[in-house]
């Protein structure tokens, strides 16, 4: 399925497919994205004291506001 503008293909949680992906299941609370939303590719995650870095090699850092999200929480 390719991605389009706006719409992440992959969970940035859990890196399943957004279709077969249970969306809330994989996620924990204060827990960083690990997959970038564009390819599922893991990412590299930088942990501070005060939240969290993300970025894909290919993507750079994802735009997580396109990644379905009901708990606010999550900082970024």
């Amino acid at each position: 399925m390719p991605a389009t503008a706006g719409a992440a293909a992959f969970c940035a949680w859990c890196g399943a497919p957004v279709a077969t992906c249970g969306s809330q299941a994989c996620r924990r609370p204060l827990d960083p994205p690990h997959f970038c939303p564009t390819c599922g590719r893991r990412m590299r995650v930088q942990v501070t004291p005060t939240g969290w870095q993300a970025s894909c090699r290919d993507h750079g850092t994802p735009d997580l506001e396109a990644t379905p999200s009901e708990d606010a929480s999550y900082p970024g």
